[in-house]
């Protein structure tokens, strides 16, 4: 009697990758307190713990109130961002994938592989009134820090990116300027970072979906 092996391909896993850096000597303002170049270990970890900032934002992107601000009549500009979620540094779905020295800086690539509930996330990011744009940001560069500071300051510089990419979304939709607006952002990819003029600049492309626009005839 023959037998038949029944084969059951089963749809591949999303993996999502992207390429951070870490300096190797002391940035201006920064590490002042320890020049040496950090060990491996501890670039590594910046690494890492700056790649699951980005996977994070990927995923889970953030919930936001902007209020869009106008000198004349005394408003400022304000934007609150709210994580959605986060996925830890050590977490198991986070891997190093490749590694190396390069221009005296640490490159790594980083991997991660969602999970079911995080595939679902991802999939709510591409359809319905979610849309792109393209935006650059600043931050300062900082001061002496540690780990999660060295993550904080590019954090501040991404933030600002995501700032930009809301109000450039408003100004195409919007035929006259709104008081304040609110909805959800996520990072499409991995920014890219450069110092520039004494300070971080964060260029990013962004999924936002603009749920709410209060104009300023509301008030």
């Amino acid at each position: 009697m023959l037998s038949a092996a029944l084969t059951v391909i089963l749809p591949a896993q999303e993996v999502l990758r992207g390429q951070v850096w870490v300096e190797l000597e002391p940035v201006p303002g920064q590490f002042i307190d320890n020049p040496a170049p950090p060990d491996m270990q501890t670039l590594r970890r910046r690494a890492l713990e700056e790649a699951s900032l980005f996977f994070s934002a990927m995923i889970y992107g953030w919930s936001f109130h902007y209020d869009i601000g106008e000198r004349v009549r005394g408003i400022r500009e304000e934007l609150e961002l709210e994580p959605q979620g986060t996925i830890a540094w050590g977490d198991p779905g986070l891997f190093a994938t490749d590694a190396g020295l390069r221009d005296k800086r640490f490159y790594v690539w980083a991997d991660f592989r969602p999970n079911d509930a995080q595939q679902r996330r991802l999939s709510t990011w591409k359809t319905g009134t979610v849309r792109s744009a393209q935006a650059i940001g600043h931050g300062p560069l900082g001061g002496p820090v540690e780990i999660d500071d060295w993550v904080s300051i590019k954090q501040a510089a991404l933030e600002d990116a995501a700032r930009q990419a809301i109000r450039t979304m408003l100004r195409g939709s919007e035929r006259n300027r709104p008081k304040a607006a609110e909805g959800f952002i996520c990072l499409a990819e991995f920014p890219s970072f450069r110092m520039d003029t004494g300070r971080w600049t964060a260029s990013g492309r962004f999924r936002v979906n603009i749920t709410e626009v209060t104009p300023f005839a509301a008030y």
